[in-house]
C-alpha cells in the first residue's frame, strides 16, 4: 500500500481504506508536518505517514500525548507549514485548552485536525461526539462519507485553513476509518508546501481581544459553505418529507431508500460541512418540508441545530431522529435501524429480513491476548489483596489492561475514569488512609500511558506523600493500538533510532521508591507486591515483561506447550475451574469431553507462563530460542 501513498499516478483507481485515504490526501496536499498519539480507529494514519515521511520529505512523529501533538502542529503553522494532527475523540478532548486558544489566535500555515469518533465504542470507553468541540471552539468541521471524499477533503481542508487563517477539523467515524472504497488518485506535488521564515511581527497569541476576529472567520466560513461541493441533495423538488444525513448516514440512507423504493417520496440532503452550518442552503429545502428525519452519529447535533434554525424562521416542521426516539439514542447507525426509521417515516413496510441462521451468536467477553503478562500481574495482585485484612482498592486506567475490570483480570478494578486519571484517583484515596480508610490503594498504568499523562500525577502523589502503590505495566509497546513506538522504545515514527527514556530513572528522579519485577516470576513478584503494600508513602513497582505477541515474533525456533494427560488430574484438582475461569488464557482451554486441560495450538503463543501457574505441574514447555 506504500506504493499507492507515494505514486504520482493521477487518475489511477485504487481500493483504499479510509485511513489510507487520509494519508493519500495529506501527501497530495504537500504536508510538511504530522503528529499524533495512537488511538483507534485512526491509529494507522500516522504509522503510514511515518513510513513515507523520508521519501516525501516531511516530518512525522508519535507525540507523547495529544496536547503535545496539537501544540507542535501550531508551532509548525507559525512557519507557514502545512501540519496534520491526528487524534481520536478522547484525544480531542485532551487538547481542549490548546484547541480553544488556537481557535482564537488562528493559524498561519494550514492546520488540519483529523478526529476519529467511535460510535458504539468498538475500541473506546465511550462514544463522545467531536462535533460539539468544533462548535464550542468556533472551528470549522468537515465530515466526509465516501473514501473518495475522505481523500479529497484533506487538501480542501488545508486550503480552507490557509484562506481563513483558522484550523479545520475533519471528523471521521469508525466505519469510514476502517471501511474500504474506490479512490481515484490526484496528482502529487513535486515537493512539500513551501516553509516560510517566522517574521518579527508574526503573531499567534491568544488574548481576549482576538475573540472578535475568530467570530469573523467563522462567519466567512459560513458563507463559503453555502456553495461547498461536499453538500448534496437528491430527490423530488419541494419535498415535504426530507431526510438529512451526516457522515455514514448518507450511505445508509441511499441504500435503505433504494431498497424500500421511496426515492420519489422523500428528499435526501447530505451535509459534509457540519460546522458552521450553511443555513441558507439548508433553508432552501427546509422551507418546503413538513417532516424531517435526521440520520447522524451519535448525539442529536444536527437535530437540535436544525430545530433551532426552523424555529428562528417560524417553520412548522416535525423533526425525527435521535432525540425523539426515531433512532436509538446511543450506538451506531446500521443496516437495521436506518431502514426501520425510514420505513416508519415514509409509511412503508420494511422488507422481511433474511438471516443465514436462527441460532443466536455466542456472547464473548473481551480478554487479554494469549500470553499477555497483564494476566499474570492481575492474578498476582488479586491473590495478594485477598490476604489483606480489608479488601484493597485497585484503580484502573486506559490501555490493554482496561480489561482487568472484567473477567480477564478477575474484576480487579473498582474505578477507571480516563487516560492518566488513575494516579490522581488513587492519590486521593492514599491520603485518606491517614483519616480512617483502612485499605491498601493500588493503581496501574502502561509504559506508553506513563509518558502520555501519568508523570504530573506522580509528582503530585510523591510531593504530598500519598500512601499507595503504582504498578507500571511495562510491556515495551503501545500494544493496544498496534505497537506504535513511544519515548521508552528507542525508535521514532519515521523508523530512526532514539535514546530510550528510562522509566525507572525518571521515577527515581521524581523521588519515588522504585523496584522492578517480572510478573512471570510468580512467587518472587507476589512477595514483592505484598511487601510494598505494607510500606508507607508512594511506592512504584515496574512489572517488566514484553508483550507476548512481540516476543513470539522474535522466536527463532517454535515453542511447544503441551499438557501431560497422565499427570493432569482434571476435575480432581479443580483444574477445570482454574484453567478456564481463573487463568483464562485463550491458548489454555478445557476439554469438557475428557475432563482434562488442553492447549490450543492456534492461539497459544508459547509464552509458557501457564506452566508456572498449573497446580498439578501437568503443563510442559519445550523449545524456543530468540532470533
Amino acid at each position: 500500500m506504500e506504493w499507492t501513498m507515494t505514486a504520482n499516478a493521477p487518475g489511477q483507481v485504487c481500493l483504499m481504506q479510509g485511513n489510507e485515504a487520509i494519508v493519500r490526501g495529506a501527501v497530495e496536499a504537500g504536508i510538511n508536518f504530522a503528529a499524533s498519539y495512537p488511538g483507534s480507529p485512526s491509529s494507522q494514519v500516522l504509522g503510514m505517514l511515518g513510513k513515507i515521511a523520508g521519501e516525501r520529505n516531511f516530518y512525522a512523529e508519535w507525540s507523547t500525548n495529544e496536547v503535545c501533538a496539537l501544540e507542535a502542529c501550531v508551532g509548525a503553522s507559525l512557519a507557514g507549514a502545512r501540519a496534520l494532527c491526528i487524534v481520536k475523540q478522547n484525544g480531542l478532548l485532551c487538547t481542549a485548552d490548546s484547541l480553544h486558544c488556537g481557535a482564537q489566535h488562528g493559524v498561519k500555515g494550514g492546520l488540519v485536525i483529523v478526529t476519529s469518533d467511535d460510535p458504539s465504542a468498538h475500541s473506546s470507553t465511550n462514544e463522545f461526539d467531536s462535533r460539539w468541540q468544533a462548535m464550542s471552539a468556533g472551528i470549522p468541521l468537515l465530515e466526509p462519507t465516501t473514501m473518495q471524499e475522505t481523500k479529497d477533503i484533506v487538501p480542501y481542508a488545508f486550503q480552507l485553513s490557509e484562506r481563513t487563517g483558522q484550523m479545520v477539523i475533519v471528523r471521521l467515524t469508525t466505519r469510514v476509518c476502517h471501511g474500504r472504497g474506490i479512490v481515484r488518485l490526484g496528482e502529487l506535488p513535486e515537493k512539500p508546501h513551501p516553509i516560510q521564515k517566522v517574521r518579527e511581527w508574526d503573531r499567534l497569541v491568544c488574548v481576549s481581544y482576538l475573540h472578535t476576529p475568530m467570530l469573523e472567520r467563522l462567519e466567512a466560513l459560513r458563507s463559503e459553505f453555502e456553495s461547498c461541493e461536499y453538500n448534496h441533495y437528491a430527490g423530488p423538488e419541494n419535498a415535504e418529507k426530507l431526510i438529512v444525513a451526516g457522515g455514514t448516514g448518507r450511505l445508509y440512507a441511499q441504500e435503505a431508500m433504494a431498497r424500500l423504493g421511496v426515492e420519489d417520496k422523500a428528499g435526501l440532503l447530505t451535509l459534509g460541512t457540519l460546522w458552521p452550518l450553511p443555513e441558507d442552503y439548508i433553508l432552501r429545502y427546509l422551507k418546503a418540508a413538513r417532516e424531517v428525519l435526521i440520520l447522524e452519529e451519535v448525539d442529536p447535533f444536527l437535530e437540535e441545530h436544525l430545530e433551532a434554525l426552523a424555529g428562528k424562521h417560524q417553520l412548522h416542521i416535525a423533526f425525527r431522529g435521535r432525540d425523539d426516539g426515531a433512532l436509538p439514542k446511543i450506538g451506531e447507525l446500521d443496516p437495521d435501524n436506518v431502514p426501520a426509521a425510514i420505513a416508519a417515516f415514509t409509511g412503508t413496510a420494511v422488507p422481511e429480513k433474511k438471516t443465514a441462521s436462527t441460532l443466536p451468536l455466542p456472547e464473548r467477553e473481551m480478554t487479554f491476548c494469549a500470553g499477555c503478562p497483564h494476566r499474570a500481574t492481575f492474578h498476582i495482585l488479586k491473590r495478594v489483596l485477598r490476604q489483606e485484612k480489608n479488601p484493597g482498592v485497585v484503580i484502573g486506567a486506559i490501555g490493554c489492561y482496561i480489561m482487568s475490570g472484567q473477567f480477564a483480570g478477575q474484576y480487579a478494578f473498582q474505578a477507571c475514569n480516563c487516560m492518566g486519571s488513575g494516579i490522581n484517583l488513587a492519590e486521593a484515596l492514599g491520603q485518606l488512609t491517614r483519616y480512617g480508610l483502612d485499605q491498601k490503594v493500588v493503581t496501574v498504568c502502561g509504559d506508553s500511558t506513563f509518558f502520555h499523562t501519568i508523570m504530573p500525577g506522580v509528582v503530585n502523589a510523591v510531593y504530598h506523600k500519598a500512601n499507595m502503590l503504582l504498578l507500571v505495566l511495562d510491556n515495551s509497546a503501545t500494544a493496544m493500538t498496534g505497537f506504535q513506538p513511544h519515548p521508552g522504545t528507542g525508535i521514532t515514527a519515521m523508523g530512526a533510532p532514539a535514546e530510550p527514556m528510562n522509566i525507572q530513572r525518571i521515577l527515581e528522579a521524581m523521588g519515588c521508591k522504585v523496584e522492578v519485577a517480572d510478573p512471570f516470576d510468580v512467587q518472587e513478584t507476589e512477595r514483592t507486591v505484598k511487601r510494598l503494600l505494607q510500606e508507607d508513602g508512594m511506592n512504584v513497582l515496574i512489572m517488566r515483561q514484553p508483550c507476548a505477541t512481540l516476543t513470539a515474533k522474535k522466536q527463532k525456533k517454535p515453542v511447544r506447550v503441551w499438557v501431560d494427560q497422565d499427570v493432569c488430574l482434571g476435575e480432581g484438582c479443580g483444574c477445570d475451574k482454574y484453567c478456564s475461569r481463573v487463568w483464562g488464557c485463550p491458548g489454555n482451554t478445557w476439554d469438557f469431553k475428557n475432563g482434562k486441560a488442553q492447549i490450543d495450538p492456534v492461539t497459544c503463543v508459547g509464552c509458557g507462563v501457564c506452566a508456572k501457574f498449573c497446580p498439578s505441574g501437568a503443563i510442559h514447555v519445550e523449545g524456543g530460542e530468540e532470533a
